[in-house]
């Protein structure tokens, strides 16, 4: 048997075998980006989360954003207008974390956030960014959220399960009556 022989029969299963690799991978990307918004999913936001603490406690802080009345705009305007308000939230988280952190949908209306330096005057941009109106089809959308947040310095031992449980607490803090308002 020659080298070309040889080579030839190597590569067809090394073809197949890239081929799957490939294919695997790009399937692991998407099960780790929301379909609608293109953000992470819990497991992608989950592995960027717990790098940057291990790596940066003192600085990260985790926010959960839940939209305030999201029902209704699916009641009164349609799924469409809902989905066209959900992946204009995700483009503002995206732009509000800039490449210093991570934005996902959690699932429904929820997001979740872990980003550097957080201090109260960006949490007031992130304010103004969610409180603007979604233009859908001609309409001009009202949008609010709740935000909670979590500073893992403030926290005894700087963990994911812990931070974001904080900030869930403090998101629901600003939920007077069960009902949903925005933070100030």
């Amino acid at each position: 048997m020659d080298l070309t022989s040889i080579l030839t029969a190597a590569g067809v299963p090394l073809a197949g075998w890239t081929s799957h690799t490939a294919w695997l991978y790009r399937k692991l990307l998407t099960a780790r980006r929301d379909p609608l918004t293109a953000l992470h999913t819990r497991d992608g936001f989950t592995t960027r989360a717990e790098h940057l603490i291990r790596t940066l406690p003192g600085r990260v802080s985790v926010l959960l954003i839940d939209l305030d009345d999201f029902k209704a705009v699916n009641d009164i305007h349609g799924h469409a207008a809902g989905d066209a308000v959900l992946a204009t939230t995700a483009e503002r988280l995206h732009t509000w974390c800039g490449r210093t952190g991570t934005a996902a949908r959690l699932g429904g209306d929820e997001f979740a956030l872990v980003a550097l330096d957080v201090t109260a005057d960006r949490l007031e941009l992130l304010s103004t960014a969610l409180t603007r109106r979604v233009s859908v089809a001609g309409l001009s959308i009202p949008v609010g959220a709740s935000v909670g947040v979590c500073h893992l310095a403030d926290l005894p031992m700087p963990s994911l399960t812990d931070a974001l449980s904080a900030a869930d607490r403090d998101m629901y803090s600003h939920k007077p009556d069960g009902r949903t308002s925005r933070r100030r």
